[in-house]
């Protein structure tokens, strides 16, 4: 529960770990707006979203825009963090939002 919860009293699920790559088929690239959107479905239930993109090498421009740009826009109430980023997808991160919530745990 403590893992999913911000606030401990009502141990309300307010937070969520989403693998990104689940949401690769086969060799594809993570590269377009319709994937960022496939990705980001739903998660607007949550108030903290943790994207591991651990076995990412590559993001495209404009699916990383849409992820962290325009979806903080959209959804400000939504903290979206990135982690286990390689140092591309890193830089495409921060390309995209210079103040995103990036962590490198593991290249």
């Amino acid at each position: 529960f403590d893992k999913y919860s911000q606030d401990q009293d009502t141990y309300q699920f307010d937070s969520t770990e989403v693998p990104v790559a689940l949401l690769m088929r086969g060799e594809e690239q993570l590269v377009s707006r319709s994937q960022a959107k496939r990705l980001l479905a739903r998660l607007e239930a949550f108030s903290v979203v943790v994207l591991d993109f651990r076995g990412i090498d590559f993001i495209g421009q404009a699916f990383a825009d849409e992820v962290f740009r325009v979806y903080r826009v959209v959804r400000p109430e939504v903290n979206v963090r990135a982690v286990n980023a390689s140092e591309a997808v890193g830089r495409m991160i921060l390309r995209a939002n210079p103040e995103a919530d990036l962590i490198r745990v593991e290249e």
